[in-house]
């Protein structure tokens, strides 16, 4: 769960010695499906660039070295019990088709998943930390760095990256492991907030500072 040594990582967060885990948020169908997804813009940032094959890569290379992988989903009940419409898009999310055990709540049906990953599922909030035991995982394996990729650089991915650094964690966002509701949106978000709270790379760079932890 190191970073590589001998001076091979690029990346602020990956030093040697630093203990990281790989979230990905919300790359659910009912979200990046384009074939099923109630938010179009976001599904076709989504699928335009590539991203759920870059998020395969980095998790894969993750587990190679021994990093931990989270899935972060909601999946809200059949009776909408804990969900609550505190704002549009959870009213949205009230309303709509995403239930627990559904087609809409699983992950996207390419992305490669493996036995040793860890499930972060929540029916409220917008963010991987909110009521959920993200943070007890995190703190029992002794994570310093997350490394934070999926939906959306709008709310998700950015809410986040602010709940991991108020707890004290680094943060690295692969951003071509996200999307957000339209590339403007995507691009203003990241140069203008996420730079300011995170390291923001891409997939390689990641996956090579990773490699040299492998056994």
């Amino acid at each position: 769960m190191t970073a590589p040594t001998g001076g091979r990582a690029a990346v602020r967060g990956l030093e040697p010695g630093r203990h990281a885990a790989v979230v990905i948020h919300e790359w659910q169908r009912g979200t990046v499906d384009p074939t099923v997804s109630s938010v179009p813009g976001l599904a076709a940032h989504a699928t335009d660039r590539g991203a759920t094959k870059n998020i395969n890569a980095l998790t894969a290379a993750a587990r190679a070295a021994g990093v931990p992988v989270f899935w972060s989903t909601i999946e809200p009940r059949a009776d909408r019990v804990g969900t609550t419409a505190s704002c549009l898009i959870l009213a949205t999310l009230r309303k709509g088709a995403v239930v627990a055990g559904n087609d809409l709540a699983a992950l996207h049906p390419e992305l490669v998943t493996a036995e040793s990953d860890i499930w972060i599922r929540r029916v409220h909030g917008l963010t991987p930390f909110h009521q959920t035991e993200l943070e007890a995982y995190l703190r029992d394996l002794g994570v310093q760095t997350v490394v934070l990729g999926g939906v959306s650089t709008d709310i998700g991915v950015t809410g986040g990256v602010l709940e991991a650094v108020n707890r004290g964690l680094s943060v690295v966002v692969p951003e071509d492991c996200t999307a957000g509701s339209s590339p403007e949106t995507h691009d203003f978000l990241v140069r203008n907030q996420l730079r300011l709270l995170a390291t923001v790379t891409d997939s390689a760079s990641v996956i090579e500072a990773l490699r040299g932890t492998a056994p």
